[in-house]
């Protein structure tokens, strides 16, 4: 994903954490007819990226991944780093800044362009955390990236 899409590793990590927490079947909280009802979710939102239906597709159709699952950890990685790269070419995000890649994330680039996360204090304060959460990624992946890299015999020996 980072050599495919061109994006660092951390970023990605941070937006899936702070979209499902990691779990493979997230999806959004139900809507409640009278308060006790279930009804429909908020949106079609599913799995670790928390990609909706409409650009998942879009991400299958453009990158020609047709087996994907947005239950694939791989695949949901993959998802995003597809969305950043073309987040970067259509809104002129750049690829190391976690804070706007987010914000595009959530609101999607129509979204993005027209300011909608201006009047959402809140998502603000989630872009600063994937911020935060990502340089965290980004100190321990740079911790161990070198014995990452090691044969496995180099690794097994010590």
């Amino acid at each position: 994903m980072q050599s495919k899409w061109q994006v660092p590793l951390h970023i990605p990590m941070a937006m899936m954490y702070h979209e499902s927490k990691f779990r493979r079947s997230a999806k959004p909280p139900r809507r409640y007819i009278l308060g006790l009802i279930p009804w429909k979710r908020r949106s079609s939102a599913y799995g670790y990226s928390q990609a909706i239906n409409g650009t998942w597709g879009e991400y299958i159709k453009e990158s020609r991944n047709y087996g994907a699952r947005r239950t694939n950890f791989n695949d949901s990685m993959d998802f995003i780093g597809w969305y950043m790269g073309k987040s970067a070419r259509i809104a002129d995000i750049a690829k190391t800044d976690a804070y706007h890649q987010y914000l595009a994330y959530h609101e999607g680039w129509t979204g993005y362009r027209r300011g909608t996360y201006k009047t959402k204090p809140w998502l603000l304060r989630v872009a600063s955390e994937v911020v935060e959460t990502s340089e965290r990624y980004k100190a321990q992946y740079n911790q161990c990236v070198g014995s990452l890299d090691r044969k496995f015999w180099t690794n097994f020996i010590g």
